[in-house]
């Protein structure tokens, strides 16, 4: 059964049984067990769906927004390409046992420095039941073991994907408690969770502000905040205003309710008055709703804009919503994004190399981009094969956090007989 009766004390106790023995794993074994998740999530795409329409139809998720709905549905293409990451993950290196360095030291020592599992990995995520497939994934490949705690409304989706994967390692040879399903409840349960010293190594949390405040007060394991995203698109004064209207759009609508999605535009003041008649059309016509500070209302060309509130600036809607400001220089981009951005994703649209470099090394962020969508922020499309998570701290990963940001390292030192004088 995928989704434990037991306390949470109990399956993180589990799980750091499975992770002393998942680490040793080879990398054959953790593969296979890939394979088979692949395969069976395919042949199980039936019993997935059920499960999946179960929740959406559950009083529990008819609160959701359309956004959330959207994580929340699954498809028989969503499942596919569920499988399709895994397959790439199983592609993809082991960095278990990889040497970062190696050196002999005046004494005589031989050191090596080389990677190694963190050991067992929390994961505490809203709405998408394909993370379950893509944080075991990575997790197992990794040779870490996990506990995933989902949304409630999520609950009969997540449990059917968990299942699959326990027996795909159970199919390997492979402990079956390396991959661990809490049920989604309340805070109280969410803070034994981040207090699990001792058996939890890592604890990702996936979700907004009020998640990572809440745990900010309690956690005492470390933790990796894979947060919001209130990520801009800067349209310089040298841009191809073609293209900028393309990336802005996209990195909105192309799918509002993900945390790569642009919740803010600024254009240059040189060419707002060309530039911005046109892609706020183009946006109002898609159907997001559109705030602004007042010269951008004034370029609206008959678009109904809102007077944008400075609570507005600082917002992540995950939804059909954008703020829109004008700024004099590049600077100034960079100042507002500093003041309100949340480390996330930025882009900037210019012809200028210079002006690319000056933002990117202004900016404060995991990512930036220049002539480009701020939703290509992801781990598949960053050839990592999936991702547990986008962090946006500086310690110890940044960015996708694929198979690499789940290890640490260890210095392994031989000698043949040194003591220290």
């Amino acid at each position: 059964m995928a989704v434990t009766a037991s306390t949470v004390a109990e399956t993180c106790a589990a799980a750091k049984r499975a992770a002393h023995l998942l680490g040793g794993a080879s990398t054959e074994a953790k593969n296979a067990a890939l394979e088979a998740t692949a395969r069976l999530l395919g042949e199980r795409t039936a019993e997935i769906l059920e499960a999946n329409a179960a929740d959406l139809t559950d009083e529990r998720a008819a609160g959701l927004t359309e956004s959330l709905r959207d994580r929340l549905t699954l498809s028989e293409e969503r499942i596919a390409a569920m499988a399709d990451g895994v397959r790439a993950i199983v592609a993809l290196p082991d960095p278990v046992g990889e040497e970062l360095e190696h050196r002999v030291l005046e004494n005589g020592l031989d050191l090596r420095k080389v990677r190694v599992p963190l050991g067992v990995v929390a994961v505490v995520y809203e709405a998408r039941p394909n993370v379950t497939i893509d944080c075991a994934a990575l997790t197992i490949k990794s040779g870490n073991a996990i506990v995933l705690r989902g949304s409630s409304y999520a609950e009969r989706s997540n449990g059917a994907l968990a299942a699959i994967v326990r027996e795909a390692l159970a199919e390997a040879g492979l402990p079956e408690d390396a991959v661990l399903l809490l049920a989604g409840g309340g805070r109280e349960d969410l803070a034994e969770l981040a207090t699990q010293d001792g058996f939890v190594d890592l604890l990702i949390p996936r979700g907004g502000e009020g998640l990572k405040n809440s745990l900010k007060n309690v956690a005492t394991v470390p933790v990796m905040y894979a947060a919001a995203g209130n990520c801009h698109v800067y349209v310089h004064d040298d841009a191809d205003l073609a293209m900028a209207r393309r990336i802005a759009y996209n990195a909105k609508v192309q799918r509002p309710g993900v945390c790569n999605a642009a919740e803010t535009l600024l254009v240059n003041a040189r060419v707002a008055a060309d530039f911005l008649p046109g892609i706020l059309a183009d946006l109002h016509a898609a159907g997001v709703e559109l705030v602004g500070d007042e010269r951008t209302r004034e370029l609206g060309a008959g678009v109904e804009i809102g007077a944008a509130t400075d609570e507005d600036w600082g917002t992540e809607y995950l939804d059909l919503k954008m703020v829109v400001g004008v700024v004099d220089s590049l600077d100034e981009a960079v100042d507002h994004i500093n003041g309100h951005g949340t480390g996330h994703s930025e882009a900037i649209v210019t012809s200028s190399p210079d002006a690319c470099d000056r933002f990117a090394a202004g900016v404060d962020a995991a990512v930036v981009y220049r002539n480009a969508s701020t939703r290509f922020t992801d781990g598949f499309e960053f050839g990592m094969g999936a991702e547990i998570g986008n962090s946006t701290q500086k310690l110890h990963a940044r960015g996708p956090i694929g198979l690499r940001e789940l290890t640490t390292f260890k210095y392994v030192v031989h000698g043949d007989g040194q003591v220290r004088e």
